[in-house]
């Protein structure tokens, strides 16, 4: 964290105490380099990895960009998925109210006619692409007025399709507008839309080079894919772990597991994209609040999860690559915590998941699976740090029922 100040960067007095109330007072990294540059009115380019504080470092600066006599909205948000949308607003709800600035999000799954209302009353909207073009069809809004331009998670937009119309709600803003574009990686077509998109723009990367070691325990475990469940089952049902989210790779696949593990006497909820809206918040919900402590959900979905207490991430299904491993398992070890994150490998994935292990140096942990096929490590071996994760002082809860 750095020890510059929200103030000494140039963030007003009632922004500086709305985040104070929240126990705020010193900026992250990413917050502390783009917020100056933001408030300046440059158009920023910025990649930081999960649990970076990136929200706040677009919401802190933009608060102070607009003004409650502005028209609205003046402030748009993009992002990906129902879930970042609803987060972004729940994260910069306290410090847009501190300046007088209504912020709302849009997006599908409820109703539209209430949620045009809410648009056109937003100075800041936040809102998905698909239904953004809803609004615009039936006129319940429009983007001539926006100054700032937020593009949050860009890759992941382009992952599911979103160009085209990205590129069309775009082009309905004002063509002097300050654009920020968030993106984990700043490279290939992500890279290529950012320099469309923006102009002189100040550029900012905190790559995650590494993996905490100290604070997550990395597993990688061969199972053949007729144990999976089993294997699966067995872990849930180890006394030393809290909220477990777990990762695959398709929609029908995560109601599959579910299934399965209901049938074996655990409970588990699903989240992704075929879900509705109410359906997906419930569940969320009932995890958050430790009542089902086994959430299954696909990379899409869990792109908006984000709770403290989870202890063990199970990847069912491997990653495609390393940023996909790191988002994943990057959700246990926060706020101070320790935590679990364990792989399965099949024979037919060990390859692919071999070389995700070395390029994050994990390949003393994943010679464990037996399923190793590279002559030596890319670099000299390491004692391997693996503390026991915290019981992070909550009460233990029933595994089955």
């Amino acid at each position: 964290m750095s020890q510059q100040s929200f103030a000494a960067l140039g963030v007003s007095a009632p922004v500086v105490q709305a985040l104070a109330a929240r126990g705020i007072t010193q900026p992250f990294a990413i917050q502390a380099h783009v917020t100056a540059d933001v408030l300046a009115g440059r158009d920023v380019l910025a990649s930081s990895p999960t649990g970076s504080g990136k929200t706040l470092a677009f919401a802190v600066p933009i608060v102070d960009r607009i003004a409650a006599t502005d028209r609205r909205p003046a402030a748009l948000i993009l992002a990906p998925t129902r879930e970042l949308a609803s987060q972004i607003v729940d994260e910069s709800r306290s410090v847009a109210h501190a300046r007088a600035l209504k912020i709302a999000a849009v997006y599908g799954g409820l109703s539209i006619a209430k949620q045009a209302r809410d648009a056109a009353a937003a100075h800041i909207l936040v809102a998905t692409p698909g239904r953004l073009e809803d609004l615009i069809a039936r006129r319940a809004l429009t983007l001539e007025h926006v100054k700032v331009l937020v593009l949050d998670e860009a890759d992941r937009m382009l992952d599911m399709g979103f160009k085209p119309a990205v590129d069309r709600i775009v082009a309905q803003t004002p063509s002097d507008r300050q654009t920020l574009f968030f993106s984990a990686t700043l490279d290939g077509e992500a890279g290529t839309i950012a320099t469309a998109f923006t102009r002189d723009a100040a550029r900012h990367e905190q790559k995650p080079a590494k993996v905490e070691k100290a604070a997550i325990e990395h597993r990688f475990v061969a199972v053949d894919r007729p144990e999976r469940v089993e294997t699966l089952v067995r872990h849930l049902s180890q006394p030393d772990r809290d909220l477990t989210l777990v990762f695959v790779r398709t929609k029908r696949g995560a109601d599959r597991l579910v299934k399965s593990l209901t049938r074996a006497g655990v409970e588990a909820v699903a989240m992704h994209g075929d879900k509705s809206q109410r359906q997906r918040e419930r569940a969320l919900a009932s995890f958050e609040s430790g009542r089902v402590d086994t959430l299954v959900a696909t990379d899409v979905a869990a792109r908006g999860i984000d709770v403290d207490d989870i202890s063990h991430v199970i990847q069912f299904d491997p990653p495609d690559g390393r940023d996909t491993y790191v988002h994943r398992v990057g959700r246990t070890g926060r706020a101070g915590r320790t935590g679990v994150g364990i792989t399965y490998v099949e024979r037919e994935t060990a390859a692919d998941v071999e070389q995700i292990a070395t390029a994050l140096r994990l390949d003393s942990e994943f010679a464990q699976t037996g399923l190793a096929r590279r002559a030596k490590p890319s670099h000299p071996a390491r004692a391997p740090q693996h503390p026991r994760p915290s019981r992070n002082s909550r009460r233990r809860r029933p595994r089955a029922r």
